[in-house]
């Protein structure tokens, strides 16, 4: 049955190559960095669909080094959503893993779901609606990510969004769009900027908000290049420190805090990953699940506007303003 699993979900390792994929070139060395990251998701997705069980499967991924796990956790996500989906004899392979062996990266591994959603073509109500009220949207986070790389003409030049997604889910996909951006380009902000400022402003803060989580969580650039990114967001600049809390978070809860985070941390949010991590975690206190908008909207523009000019202590001095007043849907439904 594992091999039969793999015979017909198995994924080419071609598929994670900038020439498969068709992304403008870009440096050698980003490019390579960037394709590794790809190949070690499929690691993780060619594990999860081989492991015998939740123990088995933890070690294989245990066994990735330790900068890029979470990349091989997110893997592992997808494939056990998608076997869920098509697979009729058992449909709890991703939640069983992610309430035991891959809880502290279950940020990632719901982001690997969101990839199976979208690969799968499915709508996103009934599956996500019985997850976490709060992160479950990093599962359309997800769905983003794997629309903008999969179809990146479409989705990052042409601005396209699946009419599937309804209400808030659209905003969550701008946010994992914005993280493709990363990759797609290269890391070039100076041309992740460009195909930003091309997009309606309504969707420009989440999409510097995935740009924001990709700087920090999978890196890959200067400290130089850090400070551009920031000049760059302009008034979105509250957006872009947002996702680098989130990256700093998912990093330091799965225990994989590595020197290009903490230094995307310091730099655009000009905090110790320590106070960044106080700040994701106070913040999510007290949030209310019955507003007009979901839970995980209150708590990221909470985290936003400590980097406002209106803040009474703001973390930097850059002529910014507090994030846009949102009013969406309260539930996946709406």
């Amino acid at each position: 049955m594992r091999r039969l699993r793999t015979r017909l979900f198995g994924l080419s390792p071609d598929e994670a190559t900038f020439e498969r994929r068709g992304f403008p070139a870009c440096g050698e060395h980003q490019r390579r960095r960037l394709e590794t990251i790809g190949r070690t998701f499929l690691t993780g997705y060619h594990a999860a669909l081989d492991a015998r069980d939740s123990t088995d499967l933890r070690r294989r991924l245990d066994g990735v080094e330790l900068e890029l796990r979470g990349f091989a956790f997110e893997g592992a996500g997808m494939a056990l959503g998608m076997m869920d989906m098509l697979l009729p004899w058992r449909r709890d392979r991703w939640r069983s893993f992610a309430e035991s062996e891959g809880q502290a990266h279950i940020y990632m591994l719901y982001v690997g779901l969101g990839w199976a959603l979208a690969r799968m073509r499915r709508r996103v109500e009934a599956p996500l609606a019985a997850r976490d009220p709060l992160i479950r949207w990093l599962a359309l986070d997800g769905y983003g990510f794997h629309e903008g790389y999969f179809h990146w003409r479409e989705v990052a030049e042409e601005h396209a969004v699946p009419a599937r997604l309804k209400g808030y889910a659209r905003r969550a996909f701008d946010q994992g769009v914005g993280r493709s951006l990363w990759f797609i380009y290269g890391a070039d902000v100076v041309r992740i900027a460009s195909c930003i400022g091309g997009f309606p402003e309504s969707r420009r803060a989440d999409l510097w908000s995935g740009v924001g989580l990709a700087s920090a969580y999978a890196g890959g650039v200067e400290k130089g290049v850090l400070d551009h990114l920031v000049g760059l967001s302009g008034l979105h600049f509250p957006a872009l420190a947002q996702g680098v809390l989130f990256a700093t978070e998912t990093r330091l809860n799965a225990g994989n805090l590595l020197p290009h985070t903490t230094l995307a941390c310091r730099t655009i949010c000009n905090i110790s990953v320590e106070q960044a991590s106080a700040m994701v975690n106070i913040d999510r206190r007290e949030l209310r699940y019955d507003a007009a908008e979901p839970a995980y909207e209150i708590w990221r523009s909470r985290l936003q506007s400590h980097f406002s000019p209106q803040a009474e202590f703001p973390m930097v001095s850059s002529p910014l303003v507090r994030p846009i007043a949102y009013h969406d849907t309260r539930s996946l439904e709406s």
